[in-house]
């Protein structure tokens, strides 16, 4: 599914364990297919699948009514609510950090994908590219500071606009 990730996203922020999202995940991927010729607007579709998990929550909770820590049903909705707001929030600050990082010197911004992806360890990329680890970090650290207020006032022209 294109919008996976967010989905699970949102669900980890509702349930407790990794197996509660993974259970709750393959519910709604089914409805959603299930359901997808009742989306009237395909542009609103992340937001019509965290309806759906919303309730899929629901349900997957009230199955497990017996365990003894569980919120009351209009907390969980609260929660749920937030969730849809926040993954909103979240989506426009991914925009603004992708356009952020292509502000960035080629090379820099080479160097934060490759960080990110995690494939091979700081130590092994600072040496690749002539630096210490220690001024690797601190480079890194440079640019994450960057790449935030770079965010930061995106967000903040966002909403004056």
């Amino acid at each position: 599914m294109l919008h996976d990730r967010a989905i699970r996203a949102y669900l980890r922020a509702l349930l407790p364990t990794a197996n509660d999202v993974d259970e709750v995940m393959q519910e709604v991927s089914v409805i959603a297919w299930r359901k997808f010729g009742e989306l009237d607007e395909p542009d609103n579709f992340r937001q019509w699948v965290c309806v759906i998990s919303r309730y899929e929550v629901l349900m997957h909770r009230r199955q497990k009514a017996r365990d003894r820590m569980r919120l009351g049903e209009e907390l969980e909705l609260l929660i749920a609510d937030e969730g849809i707001h926040e993954l909103v929030v979240r989506e426009r600050q991914l925009e603004f950090l992708e356009r952020c990082l292509e502000q960035l010197p080629p090379d820099r911004k080479q160097l934060v994908l490759r960080v990110y992806a995690a494939e091979e360890p700081m130590k092994t990329i600072a040496e690749q590219i002539g630096r210490t680890p220690e001024t690797l970090y601190k480079l890194m650290s440079r640019l994450r500071r960057s790449l935030l207020e770079c965010v930061e006032r995106s967000v903040a022209e966002a909403g004056q606009s």
